[in-house]
């Protein structure tokens, strides 16, 4: 079973237009409805690639009864406190294809309900052969939050991927996670370098196992023990590009348990991205299109570093 962590879940609502304009009204032309967040997203995909999924985390309020409702094919261990569930609203521009994203904040999480969930994550590492702790943090959770769930992981005998970014994803490689997935923006952020491929590896000196890097378009980079790669998709794809990264991850965690070589890891990892960009929603992916992508993507390997 593979466990995934979504403290600050959301309902996600994808709200599609024909021209988004500034300042004026808009008419929806279609209107789609999930239960949401990074961690809920990698569920869905690792549950369409054919794995055991449980999602714990924070659920409360009627959208926190509407996040449970809508899940599918997973196990749920979301834990109910007495703040609402927050909501993220996507508008998707027919026209461009670009996507605007609204993140509303998370609830308030008391000390006893923070104290009563780190009861039940122990209790469910304990049937789980990967864990991913993926997201923001709601207010009232300490930032230190995921390197304490990612010390636990290790404890346990549990490898555990971290995607999350600023001070928490500072704080958590420290714990040294297995694998941390930032994107470009937040590997520099994290190490002051731009250039990713030396930002990666010094992310890697600050306790990571292994990085994998989300570069938008151009695909994935990863530095790990192995070696270092580069992945790039077939070709560039337009549509929504909300929740490509937690395809991404879904499939290094698939990767992860079933054993596969990085190279193929990568591959997999971007030709899912690729696909879920075409998919109309976060957490889903177009089956065929991903077939089709994945022995088409380039990896390319880098020269070790001196």
């Amino acid at each position: 079973m593979i466990l995934t962590v979504t403290l600050n879940t959301a309902l996600d609502l994808t709200y599609r237009v024909e021209r988004l304009v500034p300042h004026s009204s808009h008419r929806v032309t279609t209107v789609a409805e999930r239960p949401g967040g990074k961690g809920l997203n990698v569920a869905r995909v690792l549950t369409a690639l054919g794995h055991e999924v449980t999602v714990t985390g924070f659920v409360g309020g009627a959208t926190g009864e509407a996040v449970r409702e809508g899940l599918s094919g997973v196990r749920d261990a979301l834990f109910g406190v007495s703040g609402a569930t927050r909501r993220t609203v996507a508008v998707v521009d027919s026209a461009s294809g670009d996507t605007t994203q609204l993140n509303e904040p998370g609830p308030l999480i008391a000390p006893p309900e923070w104290s009563a969930f780190l009861a039940s994550y122990e209790q469910l590492l304990g049937s789980a052969s990967a864990v991913a702790l993926c997201g923001s943090l709601p207010p009232g959770v300490p930032v230190g939050a995921y390197a304490h769930l990612v010390r636990v992981a290790r404890a346990a005998g549990v490898p555990v991927l971290l995607d999350t970014s600023g001070e928490p994803l500072r704080r958590g490689i420290a714990a040294r996670p297995d694998i941390v997935k930032p994107n470009a923006d937040e590997l520099a952020e994290l190490t002051g370098s731009w250039d990713p491929l030396p930002a990666a590896r010094a992310a890697r000196r600050r306790g990571a196992h292994a990085v994998v890097a989300s570069l938008g378009p151009e695909g994935l980079l990863a530095a790990t023990p192995e070696g270092s790669w580069q992945a790039a998709p077939p070709e560039r794809v337009a549509g929504n590009p909300t929740g490509a990264g937690d395809s991404a991850v879904a499939a290094l965690l698939s990767g992860l348990v079933t054993g596969e070589p990085w190279p193929r890891r990568l591959a997999s990892a971007v030709a899912l991205s690729a696909a879920t960009v075409l998919a109309p929603a976060a957490g889903e992916f177009d089956a065929s299109a991903y077939a089709s992508f994945v022995d088409k993507v380039t990896v390319h390997r880098h020269a070790d570093a001196a």
